[in-house]
């Protein structure tokens, strides 16, 4: 199995109480699967993402990607992990306002010591198959919502992980650019076979998906194949 997670639970502080917001997920997702979690707001999608993706510990359970044991590692472990595994794609684009889009692309090489004639090299290659090469030397005000999102999954890609981990990726955009998106990361999905786990509220972008995980009050309420 790729992933697993098994009795995965986490529960946060608020004074001197315990909020649970995951209850015991257990799931298995195979390599190039493109997973959608589906559920209204408050059901612990983006928890569990960020718990899948070594960005918040688990209170209990196990988080295994191939044999790396997530809820064992160190903090400097995880930042390893994270930079030769996992792209994340936000909501919110999380683009650096001062830099062009090449320069956020190559961001990711920048931490991981790759030289800088390469970085620019592999960020042109991402941007290239995000369909933004001509978009490269301008900056994030300079660009519509959908080339925003864009840039955003460039700089997922340009490490080519194995995993990539998308936190509402059409949130912010109307529906066609929605459209557009999903159709890329499926294309993405199909000809690289990375595996994507995508959070959505949306159920037309979960329906690009071959399984569809129904969450609810922190728990796994169903699921579905869609292949």
């Amino acid at each position: 199995m790729f992933i697993k997670v098994e009795n995965l639970r986490k529960d946060f502080k608020l004074g001197k109480n315990s909020i649970s917001i995951l209850k015991g997920i257990n799931l298995d997702i195979e390599q190039g699967e493109m997973v959608a979690l589906l559920g209204p707001s408050g059901s612990g999608k983006s928890t569990f993402l960020n718990v899948l993706g070594g960005l918040v510990p688990p209170t209990s359970g196990e988080v295994l990607i191939r044999d790396f044991h997530i809820s064992e590692m160190t903090e400097n472990e995880l930042c390893l992990f994270r930079r030769d595994h996992l792209g994340f794609i936000f909501q919110s684009y999380n683009l650096i306002s001062t830099m062009t889009a090449i320069e956020n692309v190559a961001l990711t090489l920048t931490f991981a010591g790759v030289p800088k004639a390469i970085r620019r090299e592999r960020a042109s290659e991402a941007l290239s198959i995000v369909g933004l090469l001509d978009r490269m030397d301008h900056k994030p005000s300079e660009l519509s919502g959908g080339e925003q999102q864009r840039v955003s999954i460039a700089r997922a890609l340009v490490n080519h992980p194995e995993i990539i981990l998308a936190d509402e990726p059409t949130g912010n955009l109307d529906s066609k650019n929605s459209t557009d998106i999903m159709e890329m990361i499926t294309r993405l999905n199909r000809e690289n076979n990375q595996t994507f786990v995508i959070v959505t509220h949306d159920p037309e972008a979960a329906k690009y998906c071959t399984k569809v995980i129904h969450m609810r009050d922190g728990i796994i309420e169903s699921w579905e194949d869609q292949q």
